[in-house]
């Protein structure tokens, strides 16, 4: 059964914060609201796989989505079941499919970014003759969009020190995941989109980060043809979007956007003067913190 959306962020969940005091500049006592971060090791059948430092909210999506885009977990696997032991922060995703990665597990890639994300030494497996759908993005979408996911009551805007990725369809937000590292985030979606057979030629992911070789990479392998951002690029990733046909949208800020990938998927449906902009005191990064 799929759940009702939206699915949004909970910033009164008590165990995704802790209260802190130190002093400021002035050497006056503050209390701060920080995000927990803490190891969550997943397991593919009886093969440990990785641990990731994570706030802890939906585990078994976490383990599922990122088995999934690492490639462990095939389109047509049929998961028989997802254990999670919050005392030992591990996860069990068990499959009808004898599974053995163990010379996958050896090739390890550090990525860019918050909370360094770990992929495997054959992360473009998969890319190669990847066709996405060539669903439109109308304009009014994306500015609908942006508005509604950067004021949506947070994790970040609460304590900040995190990302979050959002997966939509037209301008509706539909599930909205943080975690300290964006690679987290999108991996919650995806595991939410592979449990709950979500589809994704209609769907466009937009995330708080920049857009980085594998935040491209793992939407081409969700299937979802657009990804967009409030921050900026790096030029392997726009050059994996145009080797895969990845509309690829960035610097998302008020009236201003920029398209550096997938340009022929774009309707221009809205005036850009006709939008509100953003002052410098906007709650969320903007691309000039890139």
């Amino acid at each position: 059964m799929i759940p009702a959306y939206p699915i949004l962020p909970n910033p009164t969940d008590p165990r995704l914060t802790r209260a802190i005091s130190g002093t400021d500049h002035t050497g006056a006592i503050v209390t701060l609201s920080v995000v927990e971060e803490r190891p969550l090791t997943i397991y593919l059948n009886a093969q440990e796989i990785v641990t990731a430092m994570t706030i802890g909210d939906y585990p078994e999506y976490l383990a599922l989505g990122f088995l999934r885009n690492q490639g462990m977990l095939r389109p047509d696997d049929v998961v028989t079941g997802i254990d999670y032991d919050d005392d030992i922060e591990t996860v069990v995703v068990r499959t009808q499919r004898q599974t053995s990665y163990e010379e996958k597990v050896k090739k390890k890639t550090r990525t860019s970014g918050c909370a360094v994300g770990t992929v495997f030494g054959d992360m473009m497996e998969g890319l190669e003759g990847l066709t996405l759908p060539a669903t439109p993005v109308r304009t009014s979408w994306l500015y609908a969009l942006a508005h509604q996911i950067n004021t949506v009551p947070s994790l970040y805007l609460q304590a900040g020190a995190i990302h979050g990725t959002t997966l939509c369809q037209a301008d509706k937000p539909l599930v909205y995941m943080e975690d300290v590292g964006r690679h987290n985030a999108v991996d919650k979606i995806s595991g939410f989109m592979f449990q709950h057979n979500i589809t994704a030629e209609d769907k466009i992911l937009y995330t708080t980060g920049r857009l980085t070789s594998e935040m491209v990479i793992k939407t081409a392998l969700m299937g979802i043809p657009t990804l967009a951002s409030r921050s900026g690029f790096t030029a392997w990733g726009v050059e994996i979007a145009r080797q895969v046909g990845l509309t690829l949208i960035g610097r998302m800020r008020g009236q201003r956007f920029v398209c550096l990938s997938g340009e022929g998927r774009l309707i221009r449906d809205a005036d850009p003067n006709a939008q509100p902009d953003e002052g410098r005191k906007h709650g969320r990064k903007g691309a000039s913190n890139d």
